[in-house]
């Protein structure tokens, strides 16, 4: 980060607030080609707010589960690591002549830290006096010229408008997916305190999880991205589903142990509770949950701390499986436990604890030589 050095602001006056100008920008949004329109709700002046706004404007809800140090919500970094990750290349804001002074140098730390092209739209006559200031230390550029702006809203070449998105639709059919029985497993591995270089994984001890068909792995990233904007959480989900790992296990990882280059990611288990310390292919729908992830870590923590969910998550990473509709295999209904509608995660946990405890009272039995 950043993937380029950012180019000049681009500052549009749209001198008599020209419907034209707004319906323009906001037809160019389309975050799957690299574009996004923010359009800043009215009514708050807050840098979270806007902050919350740009992720909606990703598609994302703007909430992020969990606790922060100080109290405070890393919606900036949440946006920064998913404009690098998917990636976005431009952003255009709307209603730029209401920002106050620190929403402005949001907007700027953003473009220094993400490379994207700046577009800022200002419905007045003049620049305002708070975002003069706010770009004093900035390479910018003003124009009141519609085909100017055009081109900032667009791209040069002007591209054609893509076809519009179908609406999202609620995700209300379950995906059963084998490959999340593990993830409430009781096993306990913890990170690797020297450094480690995992080989490869071979699945010694378990069935390695089925790989997904393209169109499941479709279905199952486009739930994931509409679901949490918390770069972690989806992260490790997508991760549980390509290598079978449990949360603890999951928890064992650090940014170091993501290498996009390889596209690999390295897992943890020096006590050997399954197979042992070992680095797993990342499938390519993967990839851009990974990155959000390892750069949400970097932005918030550094090199040290989990790039995905740490064992404290498990309630909100089960909460964020179950708000996509994505779920393990589940007990036949003679043999659930709780109400029907609930997800039962750890069934087949029970089912291996039942087997494992019938072995052991046989093996106890006396001989009756």
């Amino acid at each position: 980060m950043p993937r380029a050095a950012p180019p000049p602001i681009a500052v549009v006056i749209d001198r008599h607030d020209d419907v034209l100008h707004t319906h323009t920008a906001l037809a160019a949004h389309h975050p799957s080609s690299g574009r996004v329109t923010l359009h800043p709700g009215p009514g708050t002046t807050s840098e979270t707010g806007l902050a919350h706004d740009l992720l909606a404007a990703l598609g994302k809800p703007p909430l992020l589960p969990g606790r922060f140090p100080a109290g405070r919500q890393p919606a900036w970094e949440a946006a920064a690591a998913w404009m690098t990750a998917l990636p976005v290349t431009r952003l255009t804001v709307l209603r730029a002549h209401r920002l106050t002074a620190r929403r402005a140098m949001r907007l700027l730390q953003l473009r220094a830290l993400t490379g994207i092209h700046l577009t800022l739209v200002c419905h007045r006559p003049h620049l305002p006096a708070t975002l003069h200031q706010a770009l004093r230390t900035a390479d910018y550029f003003v124009t009141a010229d519609f085909e100017a702006a055009l081109r900032h809203y667009y791209g040069t070449p002007i591209a054609e408008p893509p076809p519009a998105d179908e609406p999202a639709r609620p995700a209300i059919r379950w995906l059963t997916l084998p490959a999340l029985d593990r993830l409430v497993s009781y096993d306990s591995p913890r990170p690797c305190a020297d450094p480690c270089t995992p080989t490869p994984i071979v699945f010694r001890h378990r069935t390695p999880p089925a790989p997904l068909t393209p169109h499941t792995a479709q279905r199952v990233a486009h739930r994931l991205h509409g679901a949490s904007a918390h770069p972690r959480l989806a992260a490790a989900l997508a991760t549980a589903l390509f290598t079978g790992a449990s949360l603890q296990q999951l928890a064992t990882a650090r940014p170091r142990d993501y290498d996009d280059a390889a596209a690999t990611l390295a897992l943890h288990n020096r006590a050997r509770y399954t197979d042992g310390c070992a680095a797993y292919p990342v499938p390519p729908w993967g990839h851009v949950f990974l990155r959000a992830a390892a750069c949400f870590a970097r932005l918030i923590s550094g090199e040290d701390t989990e790039l995905l969910a740490a064992p404290g998550d498990r309630a909100h990473l089960l909460r964020l499986a179950e708000t996509a509709r994505l779920r393990p295999p589940q007990p036949p209904a003679a043999r659930r436990r709780g109400p029907a509608g609930r997800v039962e995660w750890d069934w087949r946990e029970r089912q291996e604890a039942k087997r494992y405890e019938a072995m052991l009272a046989v093996r106890a039995r006396p001989s009756r030589g």
